[in-house]
């Protein structure tokens, strides 16, 4: 039996060998186990991982992250139509972190809605708190 040892993809991803197994236990990866019993990756689950691990780095919880994966085939690469599956279920969430992000880049050295109104912007984009009655946190970048 051929394939990737736990070692050769730690080695590519830059993951430990325990987030590896870690990652397996959320169903991100599944290996396969030789006759002496040692787990055996497809070079498919670098992608996997690596998806993973851009998710992560970007906010998408696990659960979501397991949630899309669960749609991959298992044993064999995803194909293009597979991961674009993966893309347009996860497009709406991720427009909406990118709208948070960039308002967030844009907005951070004024008022952003949070009522401390420590800024001299504060006093006048949101004089006395008014944006509070929009709701909890820091409104102008989290605005429903």
């Amino acid at each position: 039996m051929s394939g990737l040892t736990i070692g050769d993809l730690s080695a590519r991803t830059g993951l430990s060998v325990s987030a590896i197994r870690f990652y397996e236990t959320h169903g991100i990866v599944h290996p396969v186990r030789n006759a002496g019993g040692h787990r055996r990756f497809g070079a498919h689950d670098l992608r996997r991982l690596s998806f993973a691990m851009i998710a992560q780095k970007l906010g998408v919880s696990l659960a979501q992250i397991a949630e899309q994966m669960a749609h991959l085939p298992v044993h064999r690469a995803p194909s293009k139509a597979d991961w674009t599956r993966i893309s347009e279920g996860m497009r709406d969430d991720l427009n909406a972190r990118i709208g948070v992000l960039e308002r967030l880049r844009d907005n951070l050295d004024g008022c952003i809605g949070c009522g401390c109104l420590s800024l001299e912007a504060c006093r006048l984009y949101n004089p006395q708190d008014a944006v509070a009655a929009d709701g909890a946190g820091p409104r102008t970048l989290i605005a429903d």
